[in-house]
C-alpha cells in the first residue's frame, strides 16, 4: 500500500502542480476580473466531470464488478463498457453544447452579459472533452484491477500540458477559443495514454461486443454515486453562484483557494484508489477490511493535518509568493485558511465512503453525503450573505462534519479510540497554527515557522502510522 501510493503520488503531483500553474498563468495573463471569471464559469462543468472521475466515481462502481468476473468474461465486459461509456459521453457533450448559454446563465448569473456570451462560446468547444474523460476513467478502473495505477495517474499532467504551453507562449495575447481547444487537445492526450490498458483488458476497436446486462449493472451501481457526486458538484455550483454576486473576481478567488488547498494533498487521490482496490480484494473479510480502513484513515490524517496546519500558518505569505502580486491584501488568505480546515474532515469522508464501495454498496454513502450536502446548501443560502466570502468555506465545513458523524455512527466507530484521538489532534494542530497566521511578521519567517510546525506534526503522525503498519494485530486489539 505504501509503495504503490508513493509512486502514484509522484506521477499525480506533476499533474496537479501543472494544474495550479495553469490557474496562475490564467490570472497572470487576464487578471482576477470578469474575463477570468467568465472562462472559469465555462470550464466549470467539464472540470467538475474530470475531477469527479479522477476522485474515483467510475472506478468505485466498475472495480467490484470487474473483479467478480471470470477471466474469460472480462474482455467482453470491457468491450461492452467502452461502447456504453462512449455513447454516454457523446450524449453529455451534446447536452452541454446545445444548451451552453443556459448552463452559463445558471452557473454565473451575476456575470455581465458580454462575459456570459464569451463563456457560452468557450463551453461549446469544451464540451468535446467529455467522451474522452469518461473513456479515460473506464481505462483507469481496468488498470486498477490489474494493479496498474501509474499510467492513469499521468492523466492530469497530460490534460493540463497543452493549456499551460499555450499560456506560456501567448500570455495576455491568448484568447478563450484557443485556450478551449487546448483543453480538448489535453483530453485527447489523456485518452491516448490509457488505450493500452483497455487493450490489455481485451478491448479491440474492430470487434463489437454488447451485453445489455453488463451495461445495466454498471449504471445501477453508478446511480447512487452520481447522486452523491452531483450533490457535491452542485454545492460547488452554488458556491460559484454565490461568488458571482459577491463582486468582480470573487469566482476567481474561490477557485484559487480550492486549487491551493489541494496542492499539498496530491497523495489523497492515490491513497483512496489503493485502499479501495485493497478493500475490494478483501471482500467479505470484515476484520481485514476494517483494519485497512483504520490504517487508511490514519494515513489520511498524516497527510492532511500537517498540510492544513502549515497552510493556515503561512496563508498570507503563500498567497504573496505563489500568486500574482497584490492578492495577499484581500480576502484570499483568510479564505484559504478556512478551506484548509475543510480538507482535513472532507478527506476522511472520501475514505469512509470507499469502505462501503468496496463491497458494492453505493447507496449508503449516497444517503450520508446527500445529508451533508443539504446542510452545506442551507448554510450557503444564508452564511455568505452575512459574513462575506469566508462563509463559503464555513458552509462547506459544516456539511463535512455532518457527513463524517453519520458515517462513523453507521460503522460503529464513534466509540473507537482512533476516531476520538484523530479529530482532537486535528483541532489542536489547526488551532495551534492560527497565531502564526496572525502574529508573525515577514514573508519567509512566517513560511519557515509554519513549515517547521507542519513537519513536527508530520513526524508525530508518521511515527503513529508506522507503528500501526508494523503491528496491526496489537493495535487492533488496543483499539477494540
Amino acid at each position: 500500500m505504501f509503495r504503490t501510493t508513493l509512486w502514484l503520488t509522484v506521477v499525480t503531483v506533476a499533474g496537479l502542480a501543472l494544474g495550479f500553474g495553469r490557474e496562475w498563468l490564467l490570472v497572470d495573463a487576464w487578471g482576477a476580473g470578469a474575463r477570468t471569471d467568465g472562462f472559469l464559469v465555462a470550464l466549470f462543468l467539464p472540470e467538475a466531470i474530470r475531477m469527479t472521475l479522477a476522485a474515483g466515481l467510475l472506478s468505485s462502481a466498475a472495480l467490484p464488478l470487474y473483479q467478480q468476473l471470470d477471466v474469460e468474461r472480462r474482455s467482453g465486459w470491457v468491450s461492452t463498457q467502452v461502447a456504453s461509456v462512449l455513447l454516454t459521453g457523446v450524449l453529455f457533450s451534446v447536452v452541454l453544447a446545445v444548451a451552453a448559454g443556459l448552463w452559463v446563465k445558471l452557473i454565473g448569473p451575476g456575470l455581465a452579459p458580454a462575459a456570459q456570451h464569451t463563456a457560452a462560446s468557450s463551453l461549446l468547444v469544451l464540451s468535446c472533452v467529455v467522451p474522452m474523460l469518461l473513456l479515460h476513467a473506464l481505462a483507469a478502473a481496468v488498470g486498477q484491477a490489474q494493479q496498474r495505477f501509474l499510467v492513469a495517474g499521468l492523466g492530469s499532467f497530460l490534460y493540463n500540458l497543452p493549456p499551460v504551453l499555450l499560456l506560456l507562449q501567448q500570455r495576455g495575447a491568448s484568447d478563450e477559443r484557443s485556450l478551449s481547444w487546448a483543453f480538448v487537445a489535453g483530453a485527447a492526450l489523456m485518452l491516448l495514454s490509457v488505450l493500452p490498458l483497455l487493450w490489455r483488458g481485451g478491448w479491440r476497436p474492430w470487434r463489437w461486443y454488447w451485453q445489455r446486462r453488463d451495461a445495466a449493472d454498471l449504471y445501477a451501481r453508478l446511480g447512487p454515486l452520481l447522486a452523491s457526486a452531483g450533490a457535491s458538484q452542485g454545492l460547488v455550483l452554488v458556491e460559484r453562484i454565490c461568488a458571482s454576486f459577491l463582486g468582480e473576481g470573487a469566482i476567481t478567488l474561490v477557485n484559487l483557494a480550492r486549487k491551493l488547498v489541494n496542492l499539498p494533498l496530491v497523495a489523497l487521490m492515490s491513497l483512496n484508489q489503493v485502499v479501495l482496490a485493497r478493500m475490494a480484494q478483501l471482500g467479505e473479510d470484515l476484520a481485514a477490511r476494517r483494519a485497512a480502513l483504520r490504517l487508511g484513515l490514519l494515513l489520511t490524517a498524516a497527510m492532511t493535518i500537517p498540510a492544513a496546519a502549515g497552510m493556515i500558518g503561512s496563508a498570507p505569505s503563500l498567497v504573496e509568493v505563489l500568486l500574482p502580486s497584490g492578492m495577499q491584501h484581500g480576502p484570499l488568505p483568510m479564505l484559504l485558511a478556512w478551506f484548509a480546515c475543510v480538507i482535513v474532515f472532507g478527506a476522511w469522508n472520501a475514505l469512509l465512503a470507499r469502505y462501503a464501495y468496496a463491497i458494492g454498496n453505493t447507496v449508503l454513502p449516497m444517503r450520508y453525503e446527500l445529508a451533508g450536502s443539504a446542510v452545506n446548501a442551507l448554510a450557503l443560502a444564508v452564511v455568505p450573505a452575512v459574513t462575506g466570502i469566508a462563509g463559503i468555506a464555513w458552509a462547506a465545513l459544516a456539511g463535512c462534519l455532518v457527513t463524517a458523524v453519520l458515517f462513523l455512527r453507521r460503522y460503529a466507530l464513534l466509540g473507537d479510540p482512533l476516531m476520538r484521538r484523530l479529530p482532537a489532534m486535528a483541532m489542536l494542530a489547526l488551532a495551534g497554527a492560527v497565531p502564526l497566521f496572525l502574529i508573525l511578521p515577514g514573508q519567509w519567517l512566517q513560511i519557515s515557522a509554519a513549515s517547521l510546525y507542519a513537519l513536527a506534526w508530520l513526524l508525530l503522525l508518521g511515527s503513529w502510522c508506522l507503528r500501526v503498519a508494523r503491528a496491526p494485530t496489537a493495535v487492533a486489539a488496543e483499539m477494540n
